[in-house]
């Protein structure tokens, strides 16, 4: 028999269907017939104007051979307009998760999706169902996305998901990392400390190592019911951030990770990304290129190029950390050797080859008439110097913030006001922690003349922030940075006091922050204006909760490049 591309590829999932009215390509034989259920929601991806990546999962308990899965795609949810349909298998080789590309489709398109056992060619069985979109293309009105990041399981429930499920319109959901955490359930592990911890004991109970440790936290957030119905309300284009992997994670480690105790790293990194890309809608990297190269470019018609960016695992230096790298020299702090350290243009964040990437579709971007440049991106990117509690407090009401804190915790604010009183940066984990490499994108944006938009994550907390180069003569992009879904930030261990504001008082380029809650960022884009809205949830503590718009932010382009200042909406 003559097995033709399309024929071959409908074979085996991989998004080469036959149209509605078509013979569907054969499935393979003597595949599982036992029960199978769908534990684990359905989800999808990567849309791109012509196509989407689906994704589910199938519980099959004994299963000794493969199990087959049909899939369709519909112009309705009734299923009587389908449109791409297909055969494919998964084993516990992959764990039982299934990916599918499906291509040929409309763009800025509502589709709906279902997968079902298949047995004999057969589909046999409930079928698990959502919907998806694709991106629009050339003329376009506006676009509706929402922006996560941060859900810590033990410490809450995910009510920003489920509050992104019942948007009226998004158009895709942003992941800018950390969607799980390696943490373990011991009372001292991240979270545990939690109201909330007792339901949500994570699984496995022990820090996450290995590759069956990865494939079952992904597993444990994925019967979520939040996060199920987030998934199914939209695509989701993600990248992971370092919990993925373990705290602070870099090139050549991770904080969180002792090679003594949890054995090599590259083995654990390489671990943790094999379950991500089994249990994440993201479509695969090209064949040769290394499962770490993430960034990829999303085009929104003419009126946003969303490109989204790795910096945890393909490039970046190790962290420096004040304790190890700020030396003492004749009793004193030696800032300047610190300095020198810090601007140091090896120390960097994101390698040669996604820069060149970066600055060739940025400025094709602008070149093709697109309205706005998003960057997806991991961690903070604004200058954020630590605040000085003391000179927004005052001096009496600050003695007695100290004086009512556990000593580790009033040592660590009293370091923090120590070191505010130098320019240089409160988080050395962010952007800031990586000046060199930071004016270098800059420099991108600026060549263009783009008009960019950075989306953040990682920090527990919203941010609105005006971002200015080195010389301090050119805004050049706005940023948004979007809080916990559940993780805890500076205000949970210090409530009530006045931490944000001593934030904005202590940073030009900080406009707005909330360090404590928890929610998500919707961002309207439409030509001349881009709107964020941060959202936040009343509560974490229940699943009953309200939402409200904390700020919501204008940023409009200057016409020479760069944003004007952010005014509030």
């Amino acid at each position: 028999m003559t097995i033709d591309r399309r024929r071959a590829l409908a074979l085996f999932g991989l998004g080469g269907a036959g149209m509605a009215g078509e013979a569907v390509a054969a499935a393979p034989k003597g595949l599982h017939a036992g029960p199978v259920s769908f534990e684990h929601g359905v989800a999808s991806g990567d849309p791109l104007h012509d196509r989407v990546v689906l994704w589910t999962r199938v519980t099959a308990k004994g299963a000794k051979t493969p199990v087959g899965l049909r899939w369709d795609v519909s112009a309705d949810p009734d299923f009587k307009a389908i449109v791409r349909q297909g055969h494919v298998t998964t084993d516990a080789s992959r764990d039982h998760t299934v990916k599918v590309d499906v291509a040929g489709l409309k763009p800025d398109t509502e589709y709906f999706y279902r997968f079902r056992h298949a047995v004999n060619g057969k589909a046999v069985g409930k079928a698990i169902s959502a919907r998806t979109r694709t991106l629009p293309q050339g003329a376009t009105k506006d676009v509706v996305l929402a922006v996560v990041s941060c859900s810590l399981y033990p410490n809450g429930y995910f009510n920003a998901y489920d509050a992104i499920a019942k948007l009226p319109r998004v158009d895709a959901v942003l992941h800018l990392g950390d969607y799980i955490y390696e943490y373990g359930a011991a009372p001292s592990d991240y979270g545990m400390n939690s109201p909330t911890a007792k339901t949500r004991v994570p699984d496995p109970p022990t820090e996450i190592v290995s590759l069956a440790d990865y494939r079952r936290r992904h597993a444990l957030y994925k019967t979520d019911p939040a996060l199920q119905a987030a998934h199914a309300r939209a695509p989701w284009i993600v990248v992971w951030d370092d919990h993925e992997t373990a705290d602070n994670s870099w090139v050549g480690g991770a904080e969180n990770h002792q090679p003594d105790k949890e054995g090599d790293w590259a083995a654990r990194k390489a671990a943790a990304l094999k379950a991500y890309y089994e249990w994440m809608p993201i479509r695969e990297v090209p064949a040769g290129a290394l499962p770490e190269a993430a960034w990829r470019r999303f085009q929104f018609g003419d009126v946003a190029t969303l490109l989204m960016t790795e910096t945890r695992l393909t490039a970046r230096t190790h962290q420096l950390d004040y304790a190890r790298d700020l030396k003492i020299v004749d009793g004193k702090l030696d800032i300047a050797g610190f300095v020198a350290q810090w601007k140091d243009p090896s120390h960097r964040m994101m390698g040669e080859g996604q820069e060149q990437w970066l600055a060739r579709e940025v400025d094709a971007s602008v070149k093709g008439g697109s309205a706005w440049q998003v960057l997806g991106n991991q961690v903070v990117m604004a200058r954020v110097a630590n605040p000085n509690l003391k000179a927004t407090m005052g001096e009496a009401n600050y003695a007695a913030l100290l004086a009512k804190l556990p000593d580790y915790v009033a040592t660590a604010v009293k370091q923090g006001v120590a070191l505010s009183a130098f320019d240089i940066p409160g988080n050395l984990d962010a952007w800031d922690g990586y000046p060199a490499d930071r004016e270098r994108v800059y420099d991108i944006f600026k060549a263009s003349k783009a008009r960019p938009i950075v989306l953040s994550g990682d920090s527990h907390a919203f941010w609105a922030n005006e971002l200015w180069d080195d010389a301090g003569s050119r805004r050049v992009a706005a940023e948004f940075g979007v809080t916990s879904v559940t993780s805890p930030g500076y205000s949970d261990y210090l409530p009530g006091v006045p931490i944000a504001q001593a934030f904005i008082d202590r940073n030009k380029e900080v406009k707005f922050t909330d360090q404590g809650a928890k929610g998500y960022l919707l961002l309207t884009l439409e030509h001349g204006r881009a709107t964020g809205e941060l959202v936040a949830v009343s509560t974490i503590l229940e699943p009953a909760y309200e939402t409200r718009v904390l700020k919501r932010y204008v940023v409009t382009p200057d016409a020479d490049g760069g944003v004007k200042a952010l005014a509030e909406g």
